[in-house]
């Protein structure tokens, strides 16, 4: 009984993988030095596409399904191993398992933070983080290119590779866009897209298609997030004046609860007297601007002269260069109009006789 327990296990008829795992990609079939067996069933669930290697070189390809491992669909490793109108011995060759699934929730972040260029805060660092999702496009280039002969390759192994690519072309993106830190969390979605058809190609010749790309936040520094609180809490309580009224009033509160004896009550009377004088300052307001008065263009012999005060105009209406009908022109004018025509204008006409009568 032993004897035909040994033969048993020297050959192997059934090769599948039930994936238990959330995280693994490939997944070599163990044979434990044993042979399959000509005519062995094949079975390839959905989600997974199974390969051949023989002795290192890639060989058939089987997707979804079961398959019986013969000849007549194994036209690649008959070509490698040179069999010849039938085979029907037991062979060796590795078979690899890779998941195609839809790995999602998948984490990037950039370790360090990155330089950039700003309109509102100059230069500034930057820090940011997201996920994205991926699903292993070409299992052969997979194969080749990342897992080699790694009888178990995980999503933790490959994680590194796509998030230094990650973190090169969110650099390039955010600092080619000129959009300003403030305004980033509005242009996420955008800013993801860019970033994900950008790295798309170089992940496409390792066998990997990135499927979606998140950016969940970027962040600055502790003293610029600072420096925009300050600026937020100038904006609630209205200009400088009144912001300064509010920072003495805050220490003038805490002073008065700090029984502190007659420094307490000195600096008490001291911040006081500013807040009064503060108060007073801002209860005076200062003159309003001097007024400024229009300047208007002429056209004289066809020509556009000027511009020329109210004033002036008036001295020129005196010796006749200017009358009722030269064409005016200023600023928030639709168009040029008769001098008279104009309601800061025709008063200057006053004491200018109209035209004679025609004879």
């Amino acid at each position: 009984m032993g004897i035909f327990n040994k033969i048993h296990g020297e050959f192997i008829d059934i090769i599948q993988w039930l994936d238990d795992s959330q995280d693994t990609i490939v997944y070599r079939f163990e044979r434990h030095n044993n042979e399959i067996k000509t005519g062995a069933q094949l079975t390839v669930r959905e989600s997974q596409v199974a390969v051949l290697v023989n002795e290192g070189q890639m060989a058939d390809v089987y997707q979804p399904g079961l398959h019986t491992l013969t000849t007549e669909n194994m036209p690649i490793l008959t070509t490698l191993k040179g069999w010849k109108y039938g085979f029907n011995s037991p062979f060796q060759v590795e078979v690899y398992f890779v998941n195609t699934k839809r790995f999602t929730d998948l984490k990037w972040g950039t370790a360090n933070p990155i330089m950039v260029r700003d309109p509102d805060f100059g230069v500034v660092r930057v820090r940011a983080f997201g996920n994205y999702a991926m699903r292993v496009s070409d299992a052969s280039l997979f194969l080749k290119e990342l897992s080699g002969t790694d009888w178990q390759f995980t999503t933790d192994m490959v994680e590194p590779n796509i998030r230094n690519q990650i973190v090169t072309r969110f650099t390039e993106t955010v600092a080619g866009s000129h959009i300003p830190v403030l305004d980033l969390a509005s242009r996420y979605t955008e800013l993801g897209e860019q970033i994900r058809q950008s790295i798309a190609p170089a992940l496409q010749e390792m066998g990997i298609a990135i499927l979606n790309f998140n950016i969940e936040n970027v962040s600055v520094p502790p003293e610029v997030e600072e420096a925009i609180d300050k600026r937020s809490s100038i904006g609630v309580v209205g200009n400088l004046n009144s912001y300064t009224q509010y920072q003495a009033a805050n220490a003038m509160e805490a002073a008065a609860q700090n029984p502190g004896g007659m420094g307490s009550a000195g600096v008490g009377i001291g911040l006081g007297a500013a807040m009064g004088q503060m108060i007073g300052q801002a209860a005076q307001p200062g003159p309003p601007p001097v007024p400024t008065s229009k300047a208007y263009h002429i056209a004289v012999g066809g020509q556009q002269a000027g511009p020329y005060s109210a004033s002036d105009l008036q001295g020129m209406i005196g010796s006749g260069q200017v009358s009722r009908t030269t064409l005016v022109w200023t600023p928030g004018m639709p168009g040029w109009l008769a001098a008279e025509q104009v309601t800061d204008l025709a008063g200057l006409f006053a004491s200018v006789p109209p035209p004679l009568p025609p004879a």
